[in-house]
């Protein structure tokens, strides 16, 4: 068995907490995309901070890959154990730790998810605000920069991550940041580790900031006859400083998935999914507002959902665009991709993406964070139709120069992981070879999540 003797070591420090299983590492070897399944040797379980620490240790004097596994849910298989080695899964450190109302803070370990992190909190009156969609791991949100419906108004992950601990790659202990909301003080090693996606630490504490639960939320939909009025609404909505909370957009694709997996009944056109939170005169304003703005840009069909169940029923029906997109893809398996440009540039970037899947003859929904300019693509691909997949990597990479033209990068939410490595030059060019620098010096031995996020220098392939 490759790296037996760090597998040996870990046997003997975790017990029945290191799996080398057919059934466990199979497990761990799956995403929810069309990667082929990638086994790692063995599973670790850890439960401190000091496990993690003395398992980083013995990896790293026998040069055995460790790699971060939370919930699964990354879309561009960062959790992948490409090299084998060690698939360190870090569902059992998921305990909320402190709370501080006070200072509106929580302290929590990376496998408690976003779900159960706000079922804690209910009673506090505060939330997490970060919604990606799937309920995704806090510690594989923050390696992945997670990002969701509701960072229009609350941000992403990384505007909301205070303080963290992290175990580095020989196993030393840092801590980075504090509960403080500023800081002037030495480089900003907290907001380096996030979006990492692995490659430069193991995430073991967070420190989040938390808000005020709204006193009322409402949420709406409406449709327009294209996209360029969908979007020109929500530019002129932002432009107004109408502080919405959430605002998606869905191509008439993307509305036809929803039709096909949940009988939705949508009329097939471009709609937009908003929500409205604060004082209950407050969102009526809000909504009085949008609605007039979106008068003018052709809206119909405004419906509003006050009830917790019919919110739930709304954006439940938005969060499961993934399993939407399969349905109209006839259970196809679904490339996911994203990209994010400046608003103004948006339904130039969804139009092209359109005429794109239409040229190459491919079925693809969009849906998008359309208040800041990131949305998705879902692909309905067969990985053993060698046709189907060329088309949809020219799709894919269509997408990211159509992005970077138009002064955008190649993803604004999924992360690099193994797809996106090819477009690392082309968006940092000289930046690229600092950020490798940067891995070298955090990671000599390179044990850390190989073969993610960044590509392999010059040297490296040469040698390959």
């Amino acid at each position: 068995m490759p790296h037996e003797t760090a597998i040996a070591r870990l046997q003997e420090l975790l017990g029945d907490r290191l799996s080398t299983s057919n059934a466990e590492c199979t497990l761990h070897g799956q995403n929810e995309t069309y990667y082929p399944n990638t086994p790692p040797d063995a599973v670790a379980y850890p439960e401190t901070t000091e496990e993690v620490s003395q398992i980083l240790q013995i990896c790293h004097a026998q040069d055995c890959p460790v790699t971060a596994y939370g919930a699964a849910s990354s879309l561009e298989g960062q959790h992948l154990a490409l090299h084998g080695g060690i698939s360190l899964d870090m569902g059992r450190m998921n305990r909320v730790l402190a709370v501080d109302p006070e200072d509106l803070t929580c302290t929590v370990q990376p496998g408690l998810t976003r779900k159960a992190l706000n079922e804690e909190l209910r009673a506090t009156g505060l939330f997490f605000s970060v919604d990606p969609g799937a309920d995704a791991s806090i510690g594989g949100m923050a390696a992945t920069r997670a990002s969701g419906t509701t960072a229009v108004r609350y941000g992403t992950i990384r505007d909301n991550v205070l303080a963290l601990e992290a175990v580095m790659a020989d196993g030393t202990v840092i801590r980075s940041g504090s509960r403080a909301r500023k800081s002037s003080t030495g480089y900003d090693l907290t907001h380096l580790m996030i979006g990492s996606e692995g490659t430069l630490g193991i995430l073991t504490e967070l420190t989040l900031r938390l808000h005020g639960t709204p006193e009322t939320v409402t949420a709406a939909t409406c449709r327009f006859e294209d996209v360029e009025q969908a979007v020109q609404c929500v530019i002129t909505t932002i432009q107004c400083g109408i502080p919405m909370a959430r605002i998606e957009l869905l191509d008439h694709m993307m509305v036809r998935g929803f039709n096909a997996y949940a009988d939705a009944g949508l009329p097939e056109k471009p709609h937009l999914f908003l929500e409205f939170h604060g004082a209950p005169q407050a969102v009526a304003e809000q909504m009085a507002s949008f609605e007039e703005i979106a008068a003018d840009f052709g809206a119909e069909g405004w419906q509003t959902a006050t009830t917790t169940e019919d919110r739930n029923a709304l954006w439940a029906m938005r969060h499961n665009a993934h399993y939407a997109s399969a349905a109209l893809g006839k259970g196809k398996h679904i490339w996911p991709t994203d990209v994010c440009v400046p608003i103004s540039h948006l339904a130039e970037a969804v139009a092209q993406s359109q005429a794109d899947a239409t040229r190459l003859g491919l079925t693809a929904t969009i849906v998008g964070h359309v208040g800041d300019g990131n949305f998705h693509a879902g692909l309905s691909v067969d990985p053993n139709d060698p046709d189907e997949m060329a088309r949809a990597h020219e799709f894919t990479h269509a997408l990211g120069e159509t992005a970077l033209r138009l002064g955008g990068t190649v993803s604004g939410e999924h992360g690099i992981g193994i797809g996106k490595q090819s477009f690392m030059d082309a968006e940092h060019g000289a930046a690229l070879a600092y950020m490798q620098a940067i891995k070298q010096a955090f990671d000599p031995r390179g044990i850390l999540n190989p073969g993610k996020l960044l590509p392999a220098q010059p040297q490296a392939r040469a040698a390959e």
